[in-house]
């Protein structure tokens, strides 16, 4: 990007919501991570760029409607501000690498949690759902696995002349957690749904 670059709407959209979203350390593969994942979610959800996504979801991404200062900052940068900043240059690389469909840091995850998973521990959805590692090094907040065992069954009636006759409860499968990791960095955990549980419920991914 030179001095005389232009950034468009989408892509200075997408960089803000990532760097607004990243811990402040400005690690380049994390903000790579959550601009792939954004850009995941609004095509499984079916929108056709970025900004309809954050304005008609806003709970998946807070920052554009929080007030967050670092997706702000990034917003109402020049140009030469954000060539000179590295945290968020990086962001802009980011979202390029996304909307180009370039590498993803994520490993394919359609979510994310950063220090609320911990502070928030007990209450948190994901881990009540069930939360597991695939990789010790994911755990950036030294929290505890959680387990919920869920039996999902079918039930299979029979019948004759309109009367019952037998019943029978089979069991279609189970699981006891929700989301599994695929990678962390900085202060962001990123998920994907166990697929044992995509399976049996017969669920989205994304959601």
């Amino acid at each position: 990007m030179n001095d005389t670059a232009t950034i468009d709407k989408q892509t200075r959209t997408l960089a803000a919501m990532a760097y607004g979203e990243a811990s402040t350390q400005d690690i380049a593969e994390e903000m790579n991570a959550l601009a792939s994942v954004l850009v995941r979610q609004r095509d499984a959800r079916g929108y056709s760029d970025i900004m309809r996504f954050a304005s008609s979801e806003p709970s998946f991404s807070f920052v554009v409607a929080d007030g967050n200062v670092r997706y702000k900052k990034l917003m109402k940068a020049s140009v030469k501000e954000i060539m000179s900043d590295p945290g968020m240059s990086a962001a802009i690389s980011a979202a390029n690498n996304a909307l180009a469909g370039g590498q993803d840091a994520s490993n394919g995850a359609y979510f994310w949690d950063g220090a609320d998973i911990k502070s928030n521990y007990k209450k948190h959805a994901k881990v009540r759902h069930g939360i597991r590692f695939a990789n010790k090094n994911h755990n950036v907040y030294s929290i505890s696995e959680s387990s919920k065992l869920t039996i999902v069954t079918e039930t299979i009636t029979k019948k004759s002349k309109g009367k019952v006759i037998s019943t029978t409860v089979n069991e279609i499968g189970r699981y006891d957690h929700v989301y599994v990791s695929t990678a962390a960095y900085g202060g962001t955990i990123f998920w994907k749904l166990n697929p044992e549980y995509v399976k049996i419920n017969r669920a989205k991914e994304y959601k």
